[in-house]
């Protein structure tokens, strides 16, 4: 009895410490493939076989009731620490490659997400890639910014040089 309440304890806090939280089914996934997909997110998150029932009590205990209903078969958890877009694309791809491998639902930022919405983050680009983008655009506008700065004044020292050779001719 208190085995299982210190791993409720445990779940608990991975769900509220958590960026994000994956659920899946694994059913038919060998040993093998199990931890090559740990290894493949661990930069980014833990990937925990769990008990359904406990898993249930631990989730609502962290105020998540999206997952009750999906708890069924052999389920396990990614909960996301670093880059939820990246254990996203992981998770995607693993399945890809090994269609035994179900993204059920998940959590992000105190939102349930659907398979559907998974997939969708799984798309994202990855954040150094967006951080990039904003960089460029940014470099982009204060370069445009500084152009319409330096235009006005390079105009006056155009007109004030042709007001110059107008009074000295």
């Amino acid at each position: 009895m208190a085995n299982k309440e210190a791993s409720v304890a445990e779940l608990t806090d991975k769900f509220r410490t958590s960026n994000a939280v994956l659920l899946t089914e694994y059913r038919g996934l060998t040993v093998a493939q199990l931890k090559s997909l740990r290894k493949s997110i661990s930069e980014h998150a833990t990937y925990a076989v769990v008990k359904n029932t406990l898993t249930k009590i631990a989730a609502n205990a962290a105020g998540i009731t999206s997952f009750d209903d999906d708890l069924v078969g052999p389920s396990a958890i990614a909960f996301v620490h670093g880059d939820t877009v990246a254990v996203a694309k992981t998770l995607r791809d693993f399945a890809k490659a090994n269609p035994l491998l179900l993204v059920k639902n998940g959590y992000l930022d105190g939102n349930p997400l659907t398979a559907d919405e998974v997939k969708k983050l799984a798309d994202l680009e990855s954040r150094e890639v967006l951080l990039a983008k904003f960089a460029g655009a940014a470099k982009a506008s204060l370069f445009g910014a500084a152009y319409l700065f330096n235009a006005p004044l390079s105009q006056a020292v155009r007109t004030v040089d042709a007001l110059r050779e107008k009074q000295s001719a």
